[in-house]
């Protein structure tokens, strides 16, 4: 019994653990800076921005000339790390 007890426990210990780094929306102000950082960058419209494992992503994002990429932003100096083109 102690077993499937121990075992439960670590099993929901990975769940909710594993539910802390899922996509999370920023906060206001945290948005508002992304979205400024982003038409600077040359962007025009993207689809989705969101917190996940560490990172700001940006899906669908579009520059001036109608190219689309997925970004990936650090958090705290909003550089562009990673630039995946669709």
């Amino acid at each position: 019994m102690r077993f499937a007890t121990t075992a439960l426990a670590i099993a929901l210990s990975a769940t909710i653990a594993g539910g802390a780094l899922a996509d999370q929306k920023l906060a206001p102000e945290q948005q508002t800076k992304v979205e400024a950082m982003l038409k600077q960058e040359g962007f025009t419209k993207w689809k989705e921005i969101e917190m996940d494992d560490g990172m700001i992503e940006v899906d669908d994002a579009i520059d001036a000339s109608g190219k689309q990429f997925d970004l990936k932003i650090d958090p705290t100096t909003l550089v562009i790390k990673k630039r995946k083109a669709e």
